[in-house]
């Protein structure tokens, strides 16, 4: 049995959750007649009036959002439809009117946890022996929303850890207009959710390879007027159009500008999918076949009632494409990919059955449909259930994956097990005892008694694993990563 005591340090580091952090959001103060009703309020206000009090609303709030009066005036144009007269309206009445539909989000009031960390792509202007890296996290609000921001920070060469103070100045990306589709992938894409048929085919025909999101709507819409022209639309057409025209909103791209830090860039819900959260973001960098890099991110999108996995990829964290992920497989929570190709083929883990950790391979990144159970719960501390806790990491000796395990009292510990580096189906090694358990003062929060992470990441010979605190703030530690290669036990039924 391994007798090597595993010499794992928690830092002084802790990033706790700042309520000051808030971003401009739409609000609405209820249904279309009580909106109306509000609107009706505003024009009805002298003229003399609306200046002062815009001076005023500005004069406030414009330190904390540079942009405000064109947001504003854009919040203006989304809610002027079916409630503002065409002519007769200022330009100062418009902005207040989209002044009084926004509203300050405070993205880390209630949390700022389940991190993973990647090498930065800028690697320049370093000290030897340190790595610039970009920290993804969990930001939660009011209501329970969660998004993902960032902090960037450095690794020492003494593994010392320096997060950078943030920005405050928050921001949301612009989504890409007409965003290009493969004509191919798209179809394969509605097949697998169950939308073929004559009514797809009819769309599809009149669509180039590849087609935009502006062409895509308007051959929806020639097609259910066809349908109106001729006996009328059925109801499970109906059904089809809007499930094409969801998938096309739930594969998007999004742009921030260049002059926003890295730490001010927001990536909040903004599909149908995703709208109660973008949860547990597993970061990697993923290296392609040719030797370039890009960054994967598998999270879960929730809606209130279903979760669903999707896949977040970008080259530079500044422009992000969010991808639905299909087949039978791709469910449930906690998928993470391994950083290449495995024998030609993706490779990734999951959890299908709330219990256990999988393995899947797929010769496209898209679509999973089958999975292999690889690690089932054995221990004490991991017998209500076992996850994975971030992406497989390369060492010489296999594949390293930290996971979670979930004990008596719900505590949760993180965990350790090797796998085959030619054949990661094959468990070769695991960790008796948790590599990290919530202590005193970890243990408190919103969530209490658990420790967790979303990946880690090696600095040469040590192990550099942020990690939430009871689903509030997060820490830091690090361990050499020969402590834990040889504290690992053979597998075996």
């Amino acid at each position: 049995m391994p007798t090597t005591a595993i010499r794992l340090q928690r830092t002084d580091t802790i990033l706790q959750p700042d309520q000051t952090r808030v971003l401009l959001r739409p609000f609405s103060p209820g249904d279309a007649q009580r909106c109306g009703r509000v609107i009706s309020r505003i024009l009805a206000l002298p003229e003399d009036q609306v200046g002062p009090l815009l001076d005023e609303v500005s004069a406030e709030f414009s330190e904390r959002h540079p942009e405000i009066q064109r947001m504003f005036l854009e919040r203006f144009e989304q809610v002027r439809a079916q409630h503002v007269p065409e002519e007769g309206v200022s330009d100062a009445c418009r902005s207040l009117i989209g002044a009084y539909f926004l509203a300050e989000y405070s993205l880390e009031s209630a949390a700022l946890f389940n991190p993973s960390i990647v090498p930065h792509v800028d690697q320049s202007n370093l000290p030897p022996g340190a790595l610039r890296f970009v920290l993804s996290l969990r930001a939660t609000g009011e209501g329970h929303i969660s998004s993902i921001t960032f902090r960037t920070g450095i690794v020492h060469a003494d593994n010392r850890i320096e997060v950078l103070k943030p920005g405050h100045l928050l921001t949301e990306p612009r989504q890409i207009p007409n965003s290009a589709y493969e004509k191919g992938l798209f179809s394969r894409k509605l097949i697998e959710l169950g939308l073929d048929g004559d009514f797809t085919d009819r769309v599809l025909q009149r669509l180039v390879d590849p087609f935009s999101t502006s062409e895509l709507r308007r051959s929806i819409d020639e097609e259910m007027e066809l349908e109106r022209n001729s006996d009328g639309v059925l109801q499970q057409d109906q059904g089809t159009a809007h499930g094409i025209w969801m998938l096309a909103r739930s594969n998007y791209e999004v742009q921030f500008q260049p002059q926003q830090k890295l730490s001010e860039r927001i990536l909040f819900p903004a599909t149908p999918t995703q709208i109660n959260g973008i949860e547990d973001a597993r970061f990697v960098r993923f290296r392609n076949d040719d030797g370039s890099y890009i960054y994967y991110a598998t999270f879960t999108a929730y809606d209130g009632n279903v979760i669903m996995p999707e896949l977040v990829q970008t080259d530079d964290f500044l422009k992000f494409r969010f991808i639905t992920l299909n087949g039978p497989a791709a469910k449930n929570k906690g998928m993470a990919m391994f950083p290449r190709k495995i024998n030609g083929r993706y490779a990734m883990l999951s959890r299908q059955d709330n219990e256990c950790i999988s393995i899947m391979f797929s010769d496209n990144i898209h679509f999973w449909n089958q999975r292999q159970v690889l690690l089932k719960p054995k221990f004490p501390w991991e017998l209500v259930q076992l996850g994975n806790c971030g992406s497989p990491i390369e060492t010489d000796a296999g594949w390293l994956v930290l996971s979670h395990g979930v004990g008596a009292m719900r505590k949760y510990c993180i965990g350790a097990f090797l796998l085959d580096l030619e054949d990661p189906g094959m468990v070769i090694g695991r960790l008796r005892e948790p590599l990290l358990s919530p202590n005193a003062v970890e243990r408190e929060g919103y969530v209490p008694n658990v420790v967790y992470t979303c990946g880690a990441y090696l600095h040469g010979s040590e192990l550099i694993i942020p990690y939430a605190m009871a689903d509030h703030a997060t820490g830091f530690a690090t361990v050499p990563v020969a402590d834990v290669l040889a504290a690992m036990e053979p597998e075996s039924e």
